[in-house]
C-alpha cells in the first residue's frame, strides 16, 4: 500500500485505551507510574460507535493521562474507560500475550529495575515478569523489561532502552508510553499496512520463544512470537506480534477491562480520515468530535485494520 499518513500528518500512537472497574484505584495506580497530568475526566457519551462497540449511546466515565516527565522514549498517553451504560466487559478469559487484541501498554522507565522493585515493595503492585536484559536483533539495542499488573490484570511492561536512553540527562523513573502490543495474523501485512500510516522506522525484529512468558500461556503450549517495533518520529510506536502456530483469538468486546484498543493521534482528523477513505481503508465511523470542559474537544475516527483490533485515528484539541 502507497503512502497514506506522512510522518508530519501522523503523530506516532497517542494512547492507549484501558478498561477499568474501579476510576479512582486506577487514577492512583497510573499516577504512580507517571501518569500524573489529568488532561481530562469526564462523563461523556461517545457517539458513532455502533460497528465499533455493537452498541448506540455508549457511556463511559473516561480519564485521558499524560506523563509528567515525557521523553523521546516516552510519549504517549493512557486514556481510562469505565462505561456507564452497561457494566465493563470482562478481560478475556485465557489471554496471555500477543494474541489478537491489545495487549499491554508499554511504559519507558529510566532504572526500570528499580522501579519494579519500588513498585512492588512501596505499593503492593503484583509482579508479572522480574527484570531481565537481552541486546535485541537486528542492532543489537539493549533492552531490559519487566512486568507488572493494574488492578484489573492489565500487562505492564516497564521498558529500559539503555543505549537509546544514553546521555540524556532524565532522572529515574517512569516516563509515559513507549509502544503498545498486539497480536496479528500476519506481520508482514501489518508492517506494510502501518508503513503507510506513518510508521515507518523499525527498532527490532525477532522471531523465537520467550521463556519467561510461558506461565502466562497455561495450559496451552507457548507459542513462537514473530514480533517488530515500529516506530513513528513524532509519537509512540507499535509492537504487532504473530504466534505460529495461530492462538485464539482475545479482543474481546469493546471497552473491556484491560488495554482494549490504541489510537494513532493526527494533526487533522478529517483529512487523515479522507486520505484513508481514498485509499480504500473503510471507516467503521466518520470523524466524532466529543464536546469537554472549558471549551476543548476530543475527535476520533475507528478504521478497518489487517486484523480488526480496536484503533482509531485521534485528534487532541485539549
Amino acid at each position: 500500500m502507497d503512502s497514506v499518513l506522512t510522518p508530519g500528518l501522523c503523530l506516532g500512537v497517542d494512547h492507549i485505551g484501558v478498561g477499568v472497574s474501579d476510576m479512582e484505584h486506577s487514577l492512583s495506580f497510573y499516577a504512580r507510574l507517571g501518569f500524573t497530568e489529568r488532561v481530562f475526566d469526564e462523563e461523556l457519551e461517545l457517539p458513532g460507535l455502533e460497528r465499533v462497540a455493537g452498541r448506540s449511546g455508549v457511556r463511559a466515565r473516561v480519564a485521558m493521562l499524560r506523563p509528567g516527565r515525557p521523553t523521546a522514549l516516552g510519549l504517549g498517553a493512557v486514556k481510562l474507560v469505565s462505561t456507564l451504560d452497561q457494566p465493563p466487559p470482562p478481560l478475556p478469559d485465557g489471554i496471555g500475550w500477543g494474541e489478537p487484541g491489545v495487549c499491554e501498554v508499554c511504559v519507558h522507565v529510566k532504572d526500570q529495575a528499580g522501579t519494579y522493585r519500588r513498585m512492588l515493595a512501596d505499593y503492593g503492585v503484583r509482579g508479572l515478569m522480574e527484570p531481565n536484559a537481552a541486546p535485541l536483533p537486528p542492532y543489537d539495542t539493549l533492552c531490559s523489561l519487566s512486568y507488572i499488573s493494574d488492578p484489573d490484570g492489565t500487562k505492564i511492561e516497564m521498558i529500559e532502552w539503555h543505549d537509546l536512553e544514553s546521555g540524556w540527562p532524565v532522572e529515574d523513573g517512569p516516563q509515559g508510553v513507549n509502544h503498545v502490543a498486539f497480536g496479528v495474523a500476519d506481520i508482514e501485512r501489518t508492517r506494510e499496512f502501518y508503513g503507510a500510516l506513518g510508521f515507518t522506522g523499525m527498532l527490532f525484529e525477532s522471531d523465537g520463544f520467550f521463556q519467561p512468558m510461558d506461565a502466562w500461556y497455561a495450559p496451552r503450549t507457548p507459542p513462537r512470537q514473530h514480533m517488530m517495533l515500529l516506530t513513528n518520529p513524532h509519537g509512540a510506536g507499535m509492537e504487532p506480534c504473530q504466534h505460529i502456530p495461530p492462538s485464539p483469538d482475545m479482543r474481546g468486546e469493546w471497552g473491556h477491562l484491560g488495554s482494549f484498543e490504541f489510537a494513532i493521534g493526527v494533526r487533522n482528523i478529517e483529512r487523515a480520515a479522507d486520505a484513508l477513505t481514498r485509499c480504500r481503508v473503510e471507516l467503521l465511523c466518520e470523524p466524532q468530535t466529543v464536546r469537554l470542559a472549558d471549551g476543548r474537544s476530543w475527535s476520533y475516527a475507528y478504521f478497518v485494520e489487517p486484523d480488526n483490533n480496536y484503533v482509531a485515528l485521534t485528534e487532541a484539541r485539549y
